[in-house]
């Protein structure tokens, strides 16, 4: 099987980032794959991690920790913001093209000796954890995809199960409330995890504490961000784990919520240790952490900015990073597209729209974007100032780049599928 082969065969299986559904949610296809594959999941100890926001940049910060302290880390994470290859990595290096076709082959011909056909998902994370434990990782950072117990992730057993935060999102299957959402990320919590729970709300922290892990940190009792200060490309931040307290750890991403994702990484490092960290691997770890879409700046003057913000918390949080720490002195441009099932008004109103002097609003390139005149419409209710629809993103972010001078800002935002599109035609455009 080639490479174009290898995503060619996924493109034929039931993909949720194409539908938006998910039917009869179980973990059965992925436990009779991981059974014919010999269980490579329990080849090495996992640190799993879910939450609403928060979870990549985590599971990032965690995975340069471990590889600070010479480890051979594996990572999987979910969406791709460019290529299939960005899910599946050995010491932050990508899988290779071949390495990946072997894998997904090796997943088809269990499919027809098996007779289980798994969606796209369970099919990458199956040779996910089959190329890891191949490759012989001595630890493995895993992203949990959609909420948590019934994730196809979910096979593993985690040493450290790790919670950023609780908001609302994916109500289609779970909800109506947080704790509900709550419950159900619980579900990665297996008899031996050590629980690290960031979401600061008692009530829904109690859902995690006594979901039946081994032990439970809670931030704000347990760890927490003593100082978080703005610097110069990121955030300044002393914190405070169970065993010590570090003091001004750069944390190289933009945002106050940085400081509350790095603690709880540098807890579940900790934890997974059992032991404090040298002070000088925790500042090596750490400086080496890049998010690509996530708040990334990709331009000067006029300053150009991506965010793969998708929900309105992450929207919320963009908007505070965006006006908090940025402020530019110009005229302010938004280029947004949302994927249906978002509510346009929500999504907006946490971008903090109606402060911007131009909204561009466009379609998301999937097959679930949302059209841009239900933007538009939502835009013009809520009163903003000036609203252009250009229904192709890459039209959009041109007349956004025209209008743009010297001391104006562009914010690229409200879909991984605008972030993963934009991304290469900004690199091409600027």
């Amino acid at each position: 099987m080639t490479y174009e082969e290898a995503l060619a065969f996924l493109d034929t299986h039931s993909n949720y980032d194409v539908t938006g559904r998910i039917t009869s949610p179980t973990l059965d296809r992925m436990r009779q794959l991981m059974s014919a594959m010999g269980d490579p999941q329990l080849a090495f100890p996992v640190i799993h991690v879910t939450g609403t926001n928060g979870k990549g940049s985590t599971t990032q910060m965690i995975t340069r920790l471990l590889m600070a302290h010479g480890l051979t880390v594996g990572t999987y994470t979910s969406p791709h913001l460019e290529r299939i290859n960005e899910r599946i990595t050995r010491n932050c290096e990508p899988i290779s093209d071949e390495d990946f076709a072997e894998q997904i082959a090796a997943v088809a011909d269990l499919e027809t000796l098996t007779g289980v056909r798994p969606t796209y998902f369970e099919s990458v994370t199956a040779a996910a954890y089959r190329w890891l434990a191949d490759v012989a990782v001595d630890v493995a950072v895993i992203e949990v995809g959609l909420l948590g117990r019934w994730d196809a992730t979910n096979v593993c057993d985690a040493q450290v199960a790790v919670v950023t935060n609780i908001g609302i999102d994916h109500t289609e299957y779970a909800g109506p409330t947080t704790r509900h959402i709550a419950i159900e990320k619980s579900g990665i919590i297996k008899p031996g995890s050590a629980v690290i729970i960031g979401e600061p709300d008692p009530d829904l922290a109690s859902v995690f504490a006594t979901a039946g892990g081994a032990a439970a940190l809670l931030r704000g009792e347990d760890f927490d961000v003593v100082e978080n200060n703005l610097a110069l490309g990121g955030r300044m931040v002393d914190l405070r784990t169970p065993t010590t307290v570090y003091p001004d750890v750069f944390v190289p991403l933009h945002g106050r919520h940085q400081g509350d994702n790095a603690v709880v990484a540098l807890t579940a490092v900790e934890t997974f240790f059992a032991a404090p960290l040298p002070g000088d691997l925790v500042a090596e770890g750490f400086a080496e952490v890049l998010m690509p879409g996530r708040f990334e700046v990709l331009g000067h003057q006029p300053l150009v900015i991506i965010d793969g913000a998708h929900n309105s918390a992450g929207a919320d949080t963009c908007a505070s990073v965006f006006f908090e720490d940025f402020d530019p002195a110009g005229q302010r441009i938004l280029v947004v597209g949302c994927l249906k099932g978002r509510d346009p008004r929500d999504m907006l109103g946490a971008l903090r729209a109606d402060e911007y002097d131009v909204v561009i609003t466009c379609l998301a390139p999937s097959s679930r974007g949302l059209p841009a005149s239900e933007l538009t419409a939502a835009a013009k209710a809520m009163g903003c100032e000036e609203v252009l629809e250009i229904e192709d993103l890459h039209r959009a972010i041109d007349r956004a780049l025209t209008l743009a001078e010297y001391d104006d800002a562009v914010v690229i935002t409200g879909s991984l599928y605008v972030v993963g599109s934009a991304r290469p035609y900004l690199r091409k455009v600027l």
